[in-house]
Order: C-alpha cells, then sequence, then structure tokens
C-alpha cells in the first residue's frame, strides 16, 4: 500500500508530521480527520511538498482561479454559515477541499486576515481580480445589516447568472469557429496539395485556361512559394489586433463595433442590458448606495460605450438629477426600459423593477444567442459549398474546354 507523508495541526494548535499508508491521497486525509487533525498537506514519499506544489502550480497558474471558483465558493460559504458555522472556521473548511493550489493559498490569506480582526469585506477586496467591486459591495452591506448569509446567496445568484451568461456566449462561438476553422483547412488543402497536381495536365495550355482557373493556379504558387510570408502577416494582424485591443480608442471601436454591427448587435445589446440591471438590481437591494450601485455598475458593463453612459449618469445623480433624466440622453437603453426605471424612482422599488427588466432581458439574450446561431450555421455552410465549389468549377473548366477543343 503507497505511503504518504502528512503534516497536521492538532486542536492545541501544534503541528506534527509523519507517514501513513493509504489506498490514494484522499483517503490518507479523510484517516487524519477522523482523528480531529487539521489536515494542511499529504504527498507521496519520496516526493518533496516544495517539488509537488511547484509543480501543481506551474500546472494551474498559466489559467488561475476563476469566476467558476469563486461560485463555488461563495456557495459553500453560504451554506456554513447559515448552519451556524463561524466564518473562520468555515473558510479554513473550505480552503482544505480547494483543490487549485493558487485559490487554496488566498483563502488561507483571507482566513488569516479575518483571524487577524479584519472585516470580511476587508480581506476580500485585497483580491479585486477574483472578488469584483459588486462581491465587496455587497458584501459590506450585509455585515452593516447582519444579513451575511442571505447576502451571500444572493452573490452566489448573481454568480451563477454570469456564469451561464458567459457559457451561452462561449457556446454561440464555438459551432461558427469550428466551421470556419473547417473551410479554412479544406481549402487550403485543395489549394496547396490537390490543385497542384492539375497544373502539370494544364501546363502549355494557359492561353486557353478560363480566368477563374489562372486565379486559383496564381493563388496556389503564392501559397505554396510564399506560405512564410502568409504566416507572418496573420501573426503580425493577430498581434496588432491585440495591441489595438489594449488601447481605449481600439477597445472603444471594437466595442460601438459590437453594439452596432447588423446580425450581432441584438445579443450584444441585450447581454450589456441584462448585465448593467441585473448588477444594478442586485446591489440596490443589498442596501448599497446610489452613487456607489451606478459606479460599480460601469465598472463591469463589459462595454466602453455603456461604461461612459452609466458614468454620465453617474455625474448627473451626484448633481442631484434622477437616474432616468439622465438616461434619455442617450440611446444605449430602449425607451420602455429607461420610462419603467423612472417608475422604479417614482415608486421607490428601483431594485425590484431593474431585477425583473435584467430576467426579461436574460431571456431575449438567450433567444438572440440561439437567433444567431440558427443563422450562422446554414451561411457558414453556403459559404464553405461556395469555396469548395468554386475550386471545383476551375480544375473541371479547363479539362472539358480542352477535351472539347480535341474533339473539335
Amino acid at each position: 500500500m503507497p505511503q504518504y507523508r502528512y503534516h497536521v495541526r492538532t486542536s492545541a494548535g501544534a503541528e506534527n508530521s509523519g507517514t501513513l499508508a493509504a489506498e490514494t491521497v484522499s483517503a490518507a486525509a479523510s484517516i487524519l480527520r477522523e482523528q480531529g487533525l487539521h489536515v494542511l498537506q499529504v504527498v507521496p514519499v519520496g516526493v518533496s511538498a516544495a517539488r509537488l506544489g511547484g509543480i501543481v502550480e506551474r500546472l494551474n497558474v498559466s489559467t488561475g482561479p476563476g469566476l467558476k471558483d469563486v461560485l463555488d465558493f461563495t456557495t459553500q460559504l453560504a451554506v456554513m454559515t447559515r448552519a451556524g458555522i463561524g466564518i473562520r472556521q468555515a473558510l479554513e473548511g473550505i480552503a482544505d477541499q480547494v483543490e487549485h493550489p493558487r485559490f487554496k493559498r488566498i483563502l488561507q490569506e483571507i482566513r488569516m486576515d479575518v483571524e487577524g480582526g479584519k472585516q470580511f469585506s476587508e480581506a476580500i477586496a485585497r483580491y479585486p481580480k477574483l472578488f469584483s467591486p459588486l462581491y465587496v459591495s455587497m458584501v459590506r452591506a450585509s455585515e452593516m445589516s447582519g444579513s451575511f448569509a442571505k447576502m451571500l446567496d444572493r452573490i452566489a445568484s448573481y454568480l451563477a447568472q454570469e456564469v451561464e451568461t458567459r457559457r451561452m456566449v462561449v457556446g454561440a462561438s464555438i459551432y461558427p469557429g469550428l466551421i470556419a476553422t473547417m473551410a479554412v483547412a479544406v481549402t487550403v488543402f485543395l489549394l496547396t496539395f490537390v490543385l497542384p497536381r492539375f497544373a502539370a495536365v494544364f501546363s502549355g495550355r494557359e492561353d486557353v485556361l478560363p480566368g477563374p482557373t489562372k486565379f486559383l493556379m496564381g493563388l496556389s504558387s503564392f501559397m505554396i512559394d510564399w506560405w512564410w510570408m502568409l504566416i507572418v502577416a496573420i501573426a503580425a494582424g493577430i498581434f496588432g489586433g491585440m495591441l489595438g485591443l489594449r488601447t481605449a480608442t481600439g477597445r472603444l471601436l471594437f466595442d460601438r463595433f459590437k453594439i452596432s454591427c447588423p446580425g450581432i448587435n441584438k445579443m450584444f445589446r441585450a447581454l450589456y442590458i441584462s448585465r448593467s440591471l441585473h448588477t444594478m438590481g442586485q446591489l440596490l437591494n443589498a442596501g448599497v448606495p446610489v452613487l456607489d450601485t451606478i459606479a460599480i455598475t460601469g465598472d463591469i458593463a463589459g462595454n466602453a460605450m455603456y461604461r461612459r453612459m452609466w458614468r454620465n449618469v453617474y455625474g448627473g445623480v451626484k448633481q442631484g438629477r434622477k437616474i432616468q433624466q439622465q438616461l434619455v440622453r442617450h440611446t444605449l437603453l430602449p425607451k420602455s426600459v429607461i420610462q419603467m426605471i423612472g417608475a422604479g424612482e417614482e415608486s421607490g422599488k428601483l431594485g425590484e423593477v431593474l431585477e425583473e427588466v435584467s430576467t426579461y432581458y436574460h431571456r431575449v439574450l438567450r433567444d438572440a444567442i440561439k437567433a444567431m446561431t440558427g443563422m450562422i450555421e446554414p451561411l457558414m455552410i453556403v459559404v464553405m459549398g461556395s469555396c469548395v465549389g468554386f475550386i471545383a468549377m476551375a480544375i473541371i473548366l479547363p479539362i472539358f474546354k480542352m477535351s472539347s477543343l480535341v474533339t473539335g
């Protein structure tokens, strides 16, 4: 049976090390927990903890903890605090179960901060890439109102919708990407491997070849002779595009394109409206001040155009104007949505109204993604078939033409 080296902490706070036999690492950890010990580390004998941790860290550092990890953590923390477990014990228990080494280390540091006297919201604010301003603000509001577990449930619900939204958007882009990749691969194969086989047949008869065949033969020769230049050009284009998106102007142009391009603008507008209104509704219902709510909504809008709109709203509300008065100056939200926001302001139920509208636009987003996927599928098939058909025609036409000249 395999041997494992362990490092544990007793209930008295003392740390001990040793070895034990078990079927797996999980089984070894279970044996130790049954003895009332807090497991710090379990590794196979012969593998140093530092070496093993370094290997795992390198394997995970490229991806890092993401939104799904934060969602799982929030859900577990909500369940444990609702069951009456103190936040320190809850953080310690969750950290023991987390497999991602980087996220485990972050949770352990948060636990130490809480044990040192910091508020939970203050401890997680040190990691803005994991815990967004919305997350921190809602936790801070719950700490002031005493509804921590209930607020964690609300945050988990918000994160679950964000995960679902991302999954829908990514899923909608996978199929068109696969079809486009296949179309390009088939075209390159025909031009670089199939068409050159017919070059010998057409050699010396270039004057009788139709235009499409001459064009494709020239393109085939260029791709074979200058393939490295094409690769350099494609790489330079991708690199230049990535650099452009890092600039404020480039990002603004790209974000403007997404909400104005026919075919995709409905999906992206529904995405940004749903995200913005859902964020505002959650924050207002959590008791976060209106100005802070608008500022956070702008920060996580996900689009430079919508971010600019919410910053303009923030400036107006700060001067004493209503949200509706500022929104009517922009065209990024439908008039019906602006009217409902105004009604929510007048009735004092703005948070509830925003959540209802965001739920509606989440359905609109789902329908838009399905419609776009259904539209792209036949379009990509037609494009792919046209490319292959054009190449086949360019190969077959000169054969028929030369055979007719011979028989004539």
